[in-house]
């Protein structure tokens, strides 16, 4: 007979990892607009001066394939977001990247800058903007100056209309040669590892047809290349790309690779409102709308936002997985139609991938460490618990895989009321799609007067 106290314990159940939270996920209304943007980001590590991205024409070019021959008029963007390791011969070598314009035709062309930033990942001088990735709190209120990162701080100040002042405001094209707009360092100079990284996106508008590029090349120690030596490069190779991506429509495991081409579509821009109506009833709520879905991540919307791209290089995405650098402007006509006073939360979340219908959206029930969000979400409309409304509010988010909320603020609602809601976010560099906006309940009692619940 074996002694009790050697009989082995039967463990407990194990705690469930993930949990889903029952609610409604809705396609999110309306689509991306028809503005074009340059979206460089193949390759992200640059490894050899070249082109890395060309709408130039390719006919008489020694290295046509190098040239994706896309005339740019009127409203159009351009995203860039690279990073580099360093020259292992060299512990202060500096890349450079620039941007070069030329119009198409024999008139002069205006260029003017609507908007624009850019930011390294670590500065090595006084001059260059940038942006550590701190470890910042989940959520802190967006003062203007509040980043984790490059891709944060550059879609924070487009957000919030901020001009880097690295950036003229126009420039004059002459005809029948090459400008160059901006040339910006990469420099690992003191940094340990030798990596860094820069985030640059322009709104722009032209007078006429131009073509645009951005190249990579070195200098002289921490100088620059000579300003009559990038127009030549236009001749050269391609700078080389990386990560294959899975053809479209296969099965199995699919690399979604990175972009390196002309996307449709820069602002998504809509109302969120019942189907057949101008307002969106408060009693629909918990109700969740996708941000950036992307192929095999729609959360059982069955809703893919991408871009798609209008050019692009081969080897490369097929589409503009992530939607970096749009901005999302959304609209939320809210309606208490019950006659029962509500009160809802808004969040902004970082559910758990998915793709099929799962009767709502999983979370994990511990933090996760991967990050898979960090910028700025603006929020007006809210109120401060009482009905009272507190104006245009910025929040910048920490967010891990999983993560629920945090909820950035509630909305009261008496019997009957209605309240406008605008959330707008330009889509960040360095996050991981997809997110969600979600509208929730809150339940009201004694002990615990504002917490959500399905």
């Amino acid at each position: 007979m074996i002694p009790p106290l050697l009989l082995a314990a039967t463990p407990p159940p194990a705690a469930p990892t993930t949990l889903v939270r029952p609610q409604t996920v809705a396609p999110l209304p309306g689509a991306l607009d028809g503005v074009l943007m340059l979206n460089d980001n193949n390759p992200e590590l640059i490894t050899a001066p070249g082109i890395l991205l060309s709408t130039f024409p390719a006919a008489g070019r020694p290295e046509p394939r190098a040239h994706l021959d896309v005339a740019l008029n009127g409203r159009f963007d351009l995203f860039s977001h690279h990073v580099y390791a360093g020259k292992p011969e060299s512990l202060d070598s500096t890349l450079w990247l620039a941007v070069l314009a030329q119009p198409r035709g024999t008139e002069p062309v205006t260029l003017k800058l609507l908007a624009g930033s850019t930011a390294l990942s670590q500065a090595t001088d006084r001059v260059q903007p940038s942006a550590p990735f701190l470890p910042l709190p989940a959520v802190l209120p967006q003062d203007g100056s509040t980043f984790s990162g490059p891709g944060s701080r550059v879609a924070t100040e487009l957000l919030i209309r901020q001009r880097s002042p690295l950036l003229p405001d126009q420039w004059q094209l002459p005809p029948n040669r090459a400008t160059t707009l901006v040339v910006l360092p990469l420099p690992v100079k003191g940094l340990d590892p030798l990596l860094n990284g820069r985030n640059l996106q322009l709104r722009l508008v032209s007078s006429g047809p131009v073509s645009v590029a951005t190249l990579a090349a070195f200098g002289t120690g921490d100088q620059p290349p000579t300003p009559e030596s990038w127009a030549p490069m236009l001749n050269g190779p391609l700078s080389p790309k990386e990560h294959t991506p899975t053809p479209r429509g296969s099965k199995g495991q699919l690399i979604y690779s990175r972009v390196s081409g002309v996307q449709v579509g820069s602002i998504w821009r809509t109302s969120l409102t019942d189907p057949g109506k101008r307002w969106l009833s408060a009693s629909r709520a918990p109700i969740s709308w996708p941000i950036s879905s992307l192929e095999r991540g729609s959360l059982g919307s069955g809703q893919v936002q991408t871009a798609e791209l209008q050019a692009l290089y081969p080897g490369t995405a097929w589409a503009a997985h992530g939607n970096y650098g749009v901005e999302y402007d959304l609209s939320i006509p809210l309606r208490n139609d019950s006659k029962a006073p509500l009160q809802l939360q808004l969040a902004f979340e970082s559910p758990l991938k998915s793709d099929q219908p799962l009767g709502g959206l999983r979370f994990n029930t511990t933090p996760a460490k991967a990050v898979m969000f960090r910028g700025t979400v603006e929020v007006s409309g809210l109120d401060d618990g009482t009905g009272k409304p507190m104006g245009r509010r910025g929040f910048h988010l920490i967010q891990r895989a999983g993560q629920q909320g945090p909820a950035l603020g509630t909305v009261s609602l008496a019997p009957g009321a209605q309240r406008q809601l605008q959330v707008r976010l330009i889509y960040p560099a360095d996050a991981t799609p997809p997110q969600v906006l979600s509208l929730l309940r809150v339940k009201q009692s004694p002990t615990n007067p504002a917490s959500s619940q399905p």
